[in-house]
């Protein structure tokens, strides 16, 4: 059986083009058709690939058959791609030629980006409070040092960071515990409106603070299976959200169902509802809700504590129990967020 280059690069499940040594393209595969479009066969590879790194990566491996790598960056219509590009001398019929093959590693760079953001991020979530204790350090150490009340009024101040820092390295340490376990399914049973009842009574003093009202609804008692300590974290996180962005004055309200077929789990499931009527969320932030460190209103979510991570280690928790997170929202009219959990 005899092979030509076309055959060999339609076999090849990444996109490919064969490149004579005459520089006119020979042959390209249909996932390559699709990435530089049609009719590029016989063109000059310099009018099909126009960027300079990998013209030259081209050009160096016809001259002289070395294998070389180059980057490709194009853009899918949704977002901006990137191409590792490997070039390999081949022989052809018409002498040297080379297979040029391009590998979507967007994936990658997107991985490696959100590492990046993570890591700014945090740096800059912690120096805030870092910078506000240093100075405030400086201050009782000298101008401030024979006067008790701007020490009492600074002392309070350092607490309130201190505070904010720990919160923040304790949603650290759990978003990272979570991710852990991530692909491990939870065995154990409980009873989720038990949870519900436990989670609301410590939450009291908060609600009673706050001026909310905080009322449930719950179904006659039933098992699930589920990890109580994080389906606990997650209640607390919905429910906190809810008392301190409600305003006082305000109900919030937590609703169980009872178990029944759920078509966005597939099976036998519950939906746990978190209602509020507070300001609501404009739906432009919506599908953001989930990331680390967003947040709707940076000034006002600081103010009550928040560290931004909150929702991210609800979606994390959620997807280990193989379930789903819905948030529906009106501004002016209060927001929902349900969590559907199969039992």
């Amino acid at each position: 059986m005899s092979f030509t280059p076309q055959s060999v690069i339609d076999a090849l499940p990444l996109p490919a083009v064969m490149i004579r040594r005459d520089e006119r393209i020979e042959g390209a595969n249909e996932a390559a058709h699709r990435l530089l479009g049609e009719g590029i066969r016989g063109r000059h590879f310099i009018t099909a690939l126009r960027q300079p790194a990998l013209l030259d990566a081209i050009e160096a491996t016809l001259r002289d058959g070395k294998p070389r790598q180059s980057r490709y960056l194009t853009n899918d219509g949704r977002q901006d791609t990137t191409f590792q590009v490997s070039c390999r001398a081949v022989p052809l019929a018409q002498g040297p030629g080379a297979l040029v093959v391009f590998e979507d590693v967007t994936h990658l760079e997107q991985a490696v980006q959100m590492r990046r953001d993570f890591v700014a991020n945090v740096s800059h979530e912690l120096r805030t409070p870092l910078t506000a204790l240093m100075g405030f350090i400086e201050t009782l150490k000298g101008p401030a040092r024979d006067d008790p009340a701007a020490r009492e009024r600074f002392l309070n101040i350092m607490e309130s960071e201190a505070g904010r820092m720990n919160r923040l390295v304790g949603d650290l340490l759990s978003l990272s515990r979570v991710e852990q376990d991530e692909r491990v399914r939870p065995t154990e049973r409980l009873d989720l409106g038990e949870l519900v009842d436990s989670t609301v009574h410590g939450l009291a003093p908060l609600a009673a603070e706050a001026g909310v009202l905080v009322k449930t609804d719950l179904p006659e008692p039933f098992e699930m299976t589920g990890d109580s300590d994080q389906l606990r974290q997650v209640l607390t996180n919905l429910v906190e959200n809810a008392i301190k962005y409600s305003g006082r004055g305000s109900d919030v309200v937590i609703r169980l169902s009872v178990p029944g077929y759920e078509p966005k789990v597939r099976g036998e499931g519950v939906t746990l509802e978190v209602r509020d009527s507070g300001p609501g969320i404009d739906p432009i932030h919506l599908p953001r809700l989930t990331e680390r460190f967003y947040r709707v209103d940076n000034h006002r979510s600081r103010e009550k504590g928040g560290t931004g991570l909150g929702l991210a280690i609800v979606k994390h928790i959620v997807t280990r129990h193989r379930g789903r997170l819905q948030v529906d929202s009106t501004l002016g009219k209060g927001s929902v967020f349900k969590v559907i959990l199969p039992v």
